[in-house]
């Protein structure tokens, strides 16, 4: 299958992408779920599943919005790279030239020089997972606190690594969000709005929720089935404990993350990949859009073999290596509340899979088995 020479076959596709959320809805692992699948920009697959609120009895529909978590992030990059196009920032500008309070130190106490690209590709040295007593929120949970006060507790840890010299995900595009507000004057849903939901006409994707009728209840892996979710409330992959806050989508006090503070919908989201596939326009040149679509990192360890990261996501520069069915050059990330996204821009396929279910969602059986049966 090529984007010049073969096309889904869309009957065999909805057999198949049904087939997987028939068995993830009724396991109870994933509550509610939205799938779309674009192929040369024309709707191959939309379906929506489950429940929006199970215990309230509410289906999920299309235009059900998510609390995004990290989904969250390439909108905010877009914007950054809105602002390069207009030369209000640089890729290589450093941070402190719009943030001159912020310079977090090495472990020997000397300050790197952090640059805008080493936010957008999270080589900076900043990290995910500070120590509880650092008191930072890293935008799903934690304490309400304003831009300021936060970037200041997040410059006082010591960096991971020397800037440039590593990959590691991290709180870097909440501080993207603050250098954009010092850079343009306005806050960062503001500019957001300006640069990207705006001209695209993303109605429903903001930093808080104006239709609270269709906001998803947020859910979270249990032992028999997702649970409906606490707040705080702590999960669990094994390896890394999560503790999400659903209440701050509410929270107007608190600054703006630009890492994961965003609600929207699954068919707002897929016309924002459809826009950057398709080179970019009303938001970005194209020489932003081959910042967005090319790996930047070179060799560095991502976690997944033949995965790099450019200045928004990964790129998969060689999928053969983790046995991904997807092209190289694929785009991928997905969020934490329940979401995975791929853009596959040699088959000119976008593909967008929503869920009100943490972790499930994310990671493991469910977003690779409707990777897998988009493939075929």
């Amino acid at each position: 299958m090529t984007a010049t020479s073969s096309t889904l076959d869309r009957s065999a596709l909805a057999s198949r992408i049904d087939a997987v959320i028939d068995a993830a809805v009724g396991a109870g692992s994933i509550v509610g779920t939205v799938v779309m699948v674009a192929q040369d920009g024309d709707i191959a697959y939309a379906r929506a599943a489950g429940h929006a609120d199970r215990e309230a009895g509410l289906a999920t529909r299309e235009d059900t919005i998510f609390r995004l978590a990290s989904v969250t992030k390439p909108m905010v990059a877009a914007t950054a790279l809105a602002f390069v196009d207009d030369g209000v920032i640089g890729v290589d500008d450093p941070v402190t030239r719009f943030l001159p309070a912020f310079q977090p130190k090495l472990a020997d106490g000397s300050t790197p020089v952090i640059t805008v690209r080493h936010l957008l590709t999270h080589t900076s040295g900043l990290i995910y997972g500070y120590d509880p007593a650092a008191g930072i929120c890293e935008g799903i949970a934690g304490p309400s606190l304003s831009m300021a006060e936060n970037l200041a507790r997040i410059a006082g840890q010591p960096l991971a690594f020397t800037p440039g010299s590593a990959f590691r995900y991290s709180v870097a595009i909440d501080v993207l969000g603050g250098l954009l507000e010092s850079a343009a004057g306005a806050s960062l849903p503001e500019l957001v709005a300006a640069k990207v939901t705006g001209p695209l006409g993303l109605t429903d994707t903001e930093f808080h929720p104006s239709t609270m009728d269709r906001l998803a209840t947020a859910y979270a892996d249990g032992v028999d089935r997702a649970v409906r979710m606490n707040d705080p409330h702590t999960v669990s992959n094994g390896e890394m404990n999560f503790t999400f806050s659903p209440s701050r989508a509410f929270d107007r006090e608190t600054f703006a993350s630009g890492g994961a503070g965003m609600v929207g919908t699954a068919p707002d989201f897929l016309r924002f990949l459809e826009a950057v596939r398709q080179g970019g326009a009303p938001i970005l040149s194209p020489a932003s859009v081959d910042l967005l679509t090319t790996n930047a990192i070179g060799d560095f360890d991502t976690s997944v073999a033949g995965r790099g990261f450019s200045l928004g996501w990964s790129i998969f520069h060689h999928p053969e290596a983790s046995g991904a069915p997807v092209s190289p050059g694929t785009w991928q990330w997905g969020g934490v509340y329940g979401h995975s996204w791929f853009v596959d821009p040699i088959r000119a396929l976008s593909v967008v899979s929503f869920s009100n279910t943490a972790l499930a969602g994310v990671g493991g059986p469910y977003p690779d088995a409707i990777r897998d049966a988009v493939y075929g």
